[in-house]
């Protein structure tokens, strides 16, 4: 048998025992849902089981660690985005290279962040409120939930764009962002889609755009920011599927099409989508792509803003 027709042998009886999805946050968040949803199907399609393994920590660091030292030829993750492209460069101790040591399969899904104001917020617009804001300088604050968080990368990736200068004030997650907000304690925040949108059909909150290039299917009523003036501005959230850097190519093929498959299925895209998620299912060079994208952008303003998460 040659070289080739053995590698073709070996990848078609692949997987040879139960595959392993870990996760870098605690049973019940997005990342941990979007495992779950994925786990089911592509255990049908591999016929072998599919388990779900959470060890959170350092922002999903710990388990993309894990995966990128794995050498089972069975162990893959799914991540967020800061851990596939900025993780390095937010904390230098951080144990993995993730544009070297960590193999792109497929990005699952996308979501816009919402720029979110007080109910009572000057301007009915956002270009009129970015206005008021710009004016304000420093005697406003924005929220975000930890420093090196997409919502913080983000609002400085903003504020740079059109010359606002906000106070950042960290807090331990979104629910504390909405409530200071709700408060009158911060002016501004960056929100996933969902969470804005409920607060704002309360009354309580205040949507002015979304970051996507144009208007998002999560929230198709709020305009983008590009048309509030802040032209070809686009920052997303994104979950996606990895593996270790020494993982078979013809492997990493495999999962790439069985997922893309998967997530085209009108049950699984309907899943995802209800957990905030445009479904893109892409290859391996796709995700790869959307990594080098965003490394340059938020890599520049974390460099500009000299942000640092350790």
């Amino acid at each position: 048998m040659g070289a080739s027709a053995q590698k073709t042998s070996e990848t078609n009886a692949w997987p040879t025992k139960p595959l392993k999805i870990l996760v870098g946050f605690p049973a019940g968040t997005s990342p941990d849902l979007v495992a779950r949803t994925l786990a089911e199907p592509l255990s049908k399609a591999l016929g072998q089981p599919v388990i779900v393994e959470n060890r959170p920590g350092a922002g999903g660091n710990i388990a993309a660690d894990l995966v990128a030292k794995a050498k089972d030829g069975h162990t893959i993750g799914v991540m967020i985005n800061g851990n596939l492209t900025i993780a390095k460069l937010l904390n230098p101790k951080t144990p993995y290279d993730p544009a070297k040591d960590l193999a792109p399969i497929s990005l699952i899904g996308t979501a816009p962040l919402v720029l979110a104001a007080p109910a009572n917020a000057p301007g009915s617009s956002a270009a009129d409120f970015l206005t008021t804001a710009r004016a304000s300088g420093t005697q406003w604050s924005y929220g975000s939930p930890g420093v090196g968080t997409v919502g913080h990368i983000g609002m400085e990736l903003l504020n740079a764009r059109v010359g606002m200068a906000p106070v950042h004030v960290p807090y331990p997650g979104y629910p504390q962002v909405v409530t200071a907000m709700v408060g009158g304690q911060i002016q501004l925040s960056m929100l996933p889609p969902g969470l804005a949108q409920a607060q704002a059909r309360a009354g309580k909150i205040k949507v002015l755009g979304v970051t996507s290039a144009g208007r998002s299917t999560l929230a198709p009523e709020v305009p983008s920011l590009s048309e509030a003036g802040v032209k070809n501005f686009q920052l997303e959230i994104w979950n996606a599927v990895a593996g270790p850097a020494t993982m078979p190519k013809p492997v990493v093929a495999k999962l790439s099409q069985l997922l893309s498959d998967i997530t085209r299925t009108t049950d699984i895209r309907q899943k995802l989508f209800q957990q905030g998620w445009q479904v893109v299912g892409s290859s391996p060079e796709g995700l790869a792509n959307r990594m080098r994208a965003d490394y340059a952008v938020l890599g520049k303003i974390i460099a500009d803003r000299s942000i640092k998460a350790e």
